[in-house]
């Protein structure tokens, strides 16, 4: 007969004929110490093993044993669940400071200037295939003592593989030239301002955007171009990390002005990245007239309820020299765009609805465009 205690999770003491055992650990490796030998058990479902450790049976001191075995046990525990805390608020710290530095650097993306496409080289047929080829046709019937025979049959095959090199090369070179021609065919459009060109242009490489975002006119060398941005809550986190005066980490509550400015710096960031890739696949535009909409939910009849929220005009010629990698998205369109709208509401400075009504423009381009095309819905 005998006794088992529950001292802590992983922490039993056993009482037997035997004399008092301590078991220590999880089933998975769990180490037994006191009366008897000490062994460690491992076991993971119905099936576990014993294994005995040292030499012989020892004389006294179990309990003690066990007990300092299950308070070192409790002091790796814990030193393991406060290492986890840590390594959880430093993988949220990281992940907020993420989400701040895409929204400041978002305007510093670079796009290479569209060029002249080039049709590849043809390649060179594969001579020795067919020869091979040839040589095989040629040499059926001939067995390896018709030697003169052999002779003018690799002759015909060598004749035949020639003509066919010659075909395909210059079937090859026909087809390069023909997708060349198709090239600079449709690069005339996109540098004369095609406006069918220039809008599927515009529209396949504004497919892998962050914020949906659609080309919808080309007048000459002017476009328009309207993007949906996500609300302030799905862009800008409610806390910043931080640090206390004693140097720990620490996660700080926004205030709703700062989200609001950080908001602002986002749409203006997605203002200017939208420009920078619009000129430079398509090098013959010369401005761009962007309007941010917010999809603000849906309204009454389940429709979508997109407001407007910035609109601006940016010359190509204006930005030239601006200096990305040290100016913020903000000051960036403050400085180079014309005919800014917006509306900063309340003490916090948040971007609300434009009046549609004073701006006739504006209206007519949000009037165009179809909210759930333009959110791929």
């Amino acid at each position: 007969m005998g006794f088992s205690i529950k001292l802590a999770p992983g922490v039993r003491i056993r009482a037997s004929s035997r004399g008092i055992r301590t078991s220590v650990g999880p089933r998975i490796a769990r180490v037994h110490v006191g009366a008897g030998r000490t062994g460690v058990s491992t076991g993971l479902g119905p099936v576990g093993f014993y294994t005995s450790l040292g030499g012989g049976r020892r004389r006294g001191g179990g309990t003690s044993s066990g007990v300092s075995a299950a308070a070192g046990y409790q002091r790796q525990l814990a030193a393991q669940q406060r290492h986890a805390v840590q390594v959880e608020r430093a993988d949220r710290a990281r992940g907020l400071a993420d989400a701040f530095l895409r929204i400041l650097n978002l305007h510093r993306a670079d796009f290479t200037p569209a060029a002249r496409p080039v049709a590849p080289a043809p390649q060179q047929p594969n001579r020795a295939a067919i020869y091979v080829h040839y040589e095989k046709h040629a040499l059926a019937g001939l067995s390896i003592f018709q030697r003169a025979e052999r002779t003018q049959a690799k002759q015909r095959a060598a004749g035949w593989t020639e003509a066919e090199v010659q075909r395909l090369w210059t079937a090859a070179c026909e087809q390069r030239a023909q997708v060349q021609q198709y090239f600079d065919h449709r690069w005339h459009l996109l540098t004369t301002n095609d406006p069918d060109v220039v809008l599927e242009t515009l529209n396949l490489a504004f497919e892998d955007n962050e914020a949906p975002t659609l080309a919808l006119g080309v007048t000459g060398a002017d476009t328009s171009i309207v993007i949906l941005a996500p609300s302030v809550d799905q862009v800008v986190p409610e806390q910043m990390p931080t640090t206390t005066q004693a140097g720990n980490l620490s996660f700080k509550k926004l205030p709703q002005r700062d989200r609001a400015d950080y908001y602002k710096v986002f749409v203006c960031g997605q203002m200017l990245v939208t420009v920078r890739e619009a000129f430079a696949v398509a090098p013959a535009l010369t401005t761009a007239r962007v309007a941010v909409l917010r999809n603000d939910g849906d309204d009454a009849y389940g429709r979508p309820r997109a407001v407007a929220i910035m609109a601006a005009t940016f010359q190509k010629a204006a930005l030239a020299g601006v200096q990305w990698q040290t100016t913020d998205a903000g000051r960036i369109v403050n400085d180079v765009s014309a005919d800014r709208i917006f509306n900063e509401r309340g003490r916090s400075g948040e971007l609300a609805p434009i009046n549609l009504a004073a701006e006739p423009d504006l209206a007519l381009l949000v009037a165009a465009v179809d909210i759930d095309e333009l959110a791929g819905e």
